[in-house]
């Protein structure tokens, strides 16, 4: 027991948020406040790139023939073995665009 809050520390209380009138409301009823200002999906997306996650990169999908030895090795690895096999790739063109007398 704390002795500055007593029993009432392990005391929780139960909201008062009528949930299901909340989910029944219609968005016309919402009363939108500057501390609850009225939002769009756009908002949301910059708030997420405004805490530090980093923005994913698009993905192109595309036909690709490999030696069946390479991606037997690569599927080997286990799950994300194509995110692997892009790592590489991206891996070897920075290495190549840092020092251009790399021979394929």
């Amino acid at each position: 027991m704390n002795s500055k809050l007593g029993n009432h520390a392990t005391i929780s209380v139960k909201g008062q948020t009528n949930w299901d009138h909340l989910k029944a409301m219609p968005d016309s009823e919402i009363t939108f406040t500057e501390d609850a200002p009225q939002t769009v999906p756009a908002n949301w997306a910059e708030a997420v790139a405004h805490r530090g996650l980093p923005v994913p990169v698009k993905k192109k999908q595309i036909a690709l023939r490999v030696d069946a030895d390479v991606i037997e090795w690569f599927r080997a690895q286990g799950s994300g073995w194509q995110t692997q096999m892009n790592a590489v790739l991206k891996a070897y063109c920075q290495a190549v665009t840092q020092q251009p007398n790399i021979n394929p």
